[in-house]
């Protein structure tokens, strides 16, 4: 059986990583907007918009790993 602090901490990092699963989604979006209207998407652009959608959906992986959802 987990103790109260186990379960705070849990709850803790939980919150946190649902905060940076939003946190995320919205850079991903941006960047994504971005580069949608540019005329010719550097390189660099592309690789910053694979990088922040391959975090965020490896976070939302961890996250329906861990079973938790921001819908609570």
């Amino acid at each position: 059986m987990l103790s109260n602090t186990k379960v705070r901490k849990k709850k803790q990092v939980d919150q946190q990583l649902l905060d940076e699963i939003l946190l995320l989604k919205q850079e991903w979006m941006n960047l994504k907007s971005i580069l949608e209207r540019s005329l010719e998407p550097s390189e660099t652009g592309l690789f910053d918009l694979a990088v922040a959608e391959t975090k965020y959906f490896y976070l939302l992986r961890e996250a329906r790993i861990r079973k938790i959802s921001a819908k609570r």
